[in-house]
């Protein structure tokens, strides 16, 4: 499965996705994909960081491409309160996003 499929099928179930980022393994939960100067990117709240949970929930961005052995996971996650998919940064960029 490709990687957009797969984000794509993550955000449309709210389930999370395990990958490695930065040479570390990340738990997220996928609010949007959306495009940057032709990239794609989504922006995420970190489940997990190598097994241990953040110091506080935030939504991050991460770029497609840095994300590797992506994988769906599970873990169903609700969508961030403070998450707006209809924040100016998405205008016209976005792909998909969860519904709250």
């Amino acid at each position: 499965m490709s990687s957009n499929k797969l984000l794509l099928e993550a955000i449309a179930l709210r389930k999370c996705v395990t990958a490695t980022y930065n040479r570390g393994t990340v738990k997220l939960a996928p609010h949007i994909l959306y495009t940057r100067h032709d990239e794609l990117f989504i922006d995420a709240v970190t489940v997990s960081r190598d097994g241990k949970p953040p110091r506080e929930i935030k939504i991050g961005t991460f770029k497609v491409s840095g994300l590797s052995d992506l994988a769906l996971d599970d873990e169903p996650f609700a969508p961030e309160p403070g998450f707006d998919a209809d924040a100016e940064k998405y205008a016209g960029v976005a792909l998909f996003a969860v519904q709250s």
